[in-house]
């Protein structure tokens, strides 16, 4: 089910090039990671050694049915549009298959322009959360938008070279500042204090029908927690490990900072709430028996 309204960044995503656009990759993905035979994979596979699914078009032989045949983790991996700069800015197109002398610094690029990118879509984020609400910290970060993006145009050695944790470090204050003026202007406020859960082990936690607006849940732990029912309004979910939580009948109506990766890596029903610009996964399923429960205003 495709999402009914753009979300307020859409436009600048779209002009970054933020979106995987597969078909003018080089497989990237598919060579370039590794796989350890898991509930995510069904092999193990080396860095640098093509995926046995991998056509010499580049395209996945078993793509519509990954999941059933236990690649799931090929379903919830987003490059943010790294791939295809990759293969048709940074190497001018220069194929891997007929160029083997780019393998190696092609194929260790791609998780570093990929982090390099995922900063930009939280910056675009955070822009449109600060747009008509606060100049100065909207021209700030529109500024790091340009300086991002101008080092993402980098020369391969240049992007290897970059300290990635001084990039993000450089960023997040600004992330941060973005999403605690959101939050604080939200018409979902909590009837007390906003949680702060923040890098939290949730790991697991029933939070079924849990009041978490507003919350800040940046990098927690919420791998298979239950959060059925759980009112997520506003609350702020940059980095948070999804894997597995159920979210059948939550609401993450303006949740922040929620990407699709998390959303597809999730559990969750027809009755789910999500944020503009964010798509209902293919295998989450049909609306829960119906609970007794009130709504919270």
């Amino acid at each position: 089910m495709p999402p009914t309204t753009a979300h307020p960044a859409a436009a600048d995503r779209e002009r970054l090039g933020l979106h995987a656009d597969c078909e003018s990759c080089f497989g990237l993905c598919c060579v370039a990671l590794a796989f350890t035979r898991s509930a995510d994979f069904p092999i193990d596979k080396d860095a640098g050694d093509p995926c046995r699914n991998l056509r010499p078009d580049h395209t996945c032989g078993i793509h519509p049915e990954l999941r059933e045949r236990g690649f799931v983790g090929c379903t919830v991996y987003d490059c943010f549009g790294a791939g295809q700069k990759i293969s048709r800015s940074t190497f001018a197109g220069q194929d891997w298959r007929e160029h083997p002398e780019v393998r190696s610094s092609m194929f260790a690029l791609l998780p570093v322009l990929r982090h390099v990118h995922e900063l930009l879509w939280y910056l675009t984020e955070a822009q449109a959360l600060t747009r008509g609400h606060d100049d100065a910290l909207t021209a700030q970060v529109a500024a790091a938008v340009e300086r991002v993006d101008l080092l993402s145009t980098g020369s391969p050695d240049e992007l290897l070279a970059l300290d990635l944790g001084a990039l993000r470090d450089s960023v997040n204050p600004l992330l941060v500042r973005a999403s605690e003026a959101a939050r604080a202007r939200s018409v979902h406020q909590p009837r007390g204090e906003r949680a702060d859960r923040r890098g939290a082990d949730l790991i697991g936690r029933r939070l079924a029908d849990a009041d978490l607006r507003g919350a800040s849940l940046r990098g927690a732990l919420l791998v298979g927690a239950d959060l059925r029912g759980a009112d997520l309004r506003s609350a702020d979910l940059v980095g948070a490990d999804l894997r597995g939580a159920d979210l059948s009948g939550a609401d993450l109506t303006d949740a922040l900072f929620l990407t699709q990766v998390q959303v597809d890596a999730a559990r969750g029903d027809a009755d789910t709430r999500l944020p503009a610009g964010l798509t209902r996964p293919a295998h989450w399923g049909a609306p829960r028996v119906t609970r007794s429960r009130s709504r919270r205003a």
